[in-house]
């Protein structure tokens, strides 16, 4: 199989549980055992993410992934939705952290807004990295989307995906928190 031959397509219902491993990893590790709290697992915090990647309006929805595909193999996935919907998406987490893991997260921060696309996860495979898939995915979705602002916060400590998205066309908006890391706003603007 050519790994560089892969093809972008929308996510399927049945991948939701590969996809919310891959969503987990583009989250961080360690943020996600903060969402699970001291007495929750990463595999339970999996199996909410997994809960909600099979439905149909939740902010990590199937609907919202775009995937990569290399032959039958899911290479990288790209979370994305549309800032003014954020709120409404977010509701589900709020509710499945709640019903999963006894924590409420209906404080949390908005890293998005109306006014701008909003590109959430972004996250390919170890084996698939280095052949232009996480590209292929943030041009399919400024692509699919470039009717306004495309925008993702990237953490302060990730110089390298920084890069990446600048050499797409992202470019500096303002500095941010998020869950309590500073972050980059970057926006892609079409012309």
């Amino acid at each position: 199989m050519d790994i560089n031959t892969y093809r972008i397509e929308n996510a399927l219902k049945t991948q939701a549980s590969e996809i919310a491993w891959l969503i987990m990893e583009a989250m961080d590790y360690d943020c996600c055992r903060n969402f699970a709290g001291p007495h929750h697992t990463l595999d339970d915090f999996h199996t909410m993410l997994t809960e909600l990647v099979e439905m149909e309006h939740s902010q990590y929805s199937y609907r919202n992934t775009l995937c990569a595909m290399v032959g039958d193999q899911l290479a990288g996935v790209l979370v994305s939705y549309d800032g003014k919907d954020l709120l409404t998406l977010r509701e589900a987490f709020i509710a499945k952290a709640k019903e999963h893991l006894g924590q409420d997260f209906s404080g949390m921060d908005e890293e998005t807004q109306a006014g701008e696309y909003y590109l959430d996860s972004l996250c390919v495979k170890k084996e698939y990295r280095k052949h232009g898939i996480a590209t292929a995915l943030l041009r399919e979705a400024i692509k699919r989307h470039s009717d306004q602002p495309v925008g993702l916060l990237v953490d302060v400590t990730h110089p390298w995906a920084e890069r990446l998205y600048t050499s797409i066309g992202f470019r500096f908006v303002n500095e941010t928190t998020w869950g309590g890391h500073e972050m980059r706003h970057l926006q892609f603007m079409s012309l």
